[in-house]
């Protein structure tokens, strides 16, 4: 008995460390005071063998059930954990108010696709159900791509004057935000900055990424960190929208201006990497998937993050193409919305495949035509693209664009282990396929 006496007093120091340790996290933020959080502290290697050792239903707060349903879980604690934050950091109650508003009225309540995607492909790289720890991660990285999305949603929204967004008003159309919106959004964004410190700071690349984000900026993807290709996503989407302000403004109307080049470099820009490439390379970075390996079925090298922005930017194209057909050829009930790509002057793939294909006389209705609020020019607009054929050219388009993609896919290698999968993108692929809304 007397040799268990050293292995019970280590016990009880070990237990009167992690009670102090609780107990003063507790003070600083209270949604944090889990085994979830814990295991994330920057331990001796000895304990953090202790944390990778417990069951998993010990090491999070995700509770079962489906899948959406547990990301939406752990949203509840991921928002819990920035209010502490924020409101550590000795605010007066009335802006904690204001962005806990902030935080509910524009993150929450969307598809969640992106951030979904994120739990998705992990799942599908690692070939196996994700253990509760690795589902906390995971959903972190997509609720982060969430934040994302709800940073360019609000700033959007206040640029392009929408009136609506998710059936409710605009943010900055909410009694009191007006321009205020700006500074909102800026704030959603910071908070991708605060989860990914708080859930990855202990992982072995943490420090490397801080260093890349403080001394590179907007380096290339080739680096593959978290910070620094959330920067690049952001780097992207903003030229996009940026292409697309300059390229069709609302309130000047030149068509010249627009084409097919124009609309590929703004869908791929403003859509494309955010929404599709960047949930992908999250999941891959999860998985530790290098830059580049040697497949073992073909013996090539793979260079992973480039052979899926291979891929995923077409499917994001293609996203956007149907996007803007829907815009003209569905009915509110279908798609949820009125489209308004005509009266809004967009430089879309309906617009600029009309201007391809118009004659003489087509080319001068839609030049007097487009980008006005009038529902008679709306109407004018409306019939040459039913006279240029727009709805077969849809048509063909889709099915040349699927089977193309289909070939890329097709001409990714699969390896036993953690390696990219070919159903990392038929997933994205068969969603989207004839989708029509």
């Amino acid at each position: 008995m007397g040799s268990l006496k050293p292995l019970a007093s280590f016990g009880a120091v070990l237990v009167a460390v992690l009670v102090y340790l609780v107990g003063y996290n507790y003070q600083v933020a209270p949604s944090v005071c889990h085994v979830a959080r814990l295991d994330t502290w920057p331990w001796p290697p000895f304990i953090s063998q202790i944390f990778s050792s417990l069951p998993a239903d010990t090491t999070s707060t995700v509770s079962s059930g489906s899948k959406r349903e547990r990301f939406e879980q752990a949203f509840t604690v991921i928002r819990q954990e920035l209010f502490d934050a924020f409101a550590a950091q000795g605010v007066p109650d009335d802006a904690q108010n204001w962005y806990r508003r902030n935080i509910d009225y524009n993150v929450p309540g969307g598809k969640l696709n992106r951030g979904l995607s994120v739990v998705d492909t992990v799942e599908i790289i690692k070939g196996r159900p994700l253990a509760e720890r690795e589902f906390l991660q995971a959903a972190v990285l997509g609720w982060a791509v969430e934040f994302l999305q709800a940073f360019f949603l609000v700033t959007d929204d206040l640029m392009d004057k929408s009136l609506t967004r998710r059936g409710q008003p605009c943010y900055y159309r909410v009694p009191d935000v007006g321009t205020i919106s700006v500074n909102d959004a800026v704030l959603l964004e910071s908070a991708i900055y605060q989860l990914l410190k708080l859930h990855f700071r202990n992982e072995t690349y943490y420090v490397d990424l801080m260093e890349l984000f403080h001394e590179a900026g907007y380096t290339s993807l080739e680096s593959s960190g978290f910070i620094d290709l959330h920067l690049q996503t952001t780097f992207q989407t903003s030229t996009g929208q940026l292409l697309d302000l300059i390229t069709a403004p609302e309130d000047s109307v030149d068509l010249s201006k627009m084409s097919l080049e124009k609309f590929q470099l703004i869908a791929r820009y403003k859509t494309a990497y955010y929404s599709f490439y960047l949930p992908v390379a999250l999941a891959m970075l999860m998985c530790e998937i290098p830059n580049s390996y040697q497949s073992k079925s073909t013996g090539e090298t793979v260079h992973a993050y480039d052979l899926a922005r291979t891929i995923l930017l077409p499917i994001g194209e293609y996203f956007q193409v149907q996007d803007d057909f829907l815009d003209f050829a569905g009915t509110p009930a279908q798609i949820g919305k009125v489209g308004t790509d005509i009266v809004d002057n967009k430089c879309s793939w309906c617009i600029n495949t009309a201007l391809a294909a118009a004659s003489t006389e087509q080319r001068a209705i839609l030049d007097e035509n487009y980008g006005k609020r009038d529902a008679a020019m709306e109407a004018k607009v409306k019939t040459v693209f039913e006279e240029v054929g727009l709805r077969g050219k849809y048509r063909a388009y889709e099915e040349r664009t699927y089977m193309k993609i289909l070939a890329l896919i097709e001409g990714v290698p699969e390896d036993e282990g953690v390696s990219l999968r070919k159903s990392v993108f038929t997933v994205f692929l068969e969603k989207i396929y004839k989708r029509q809304k």
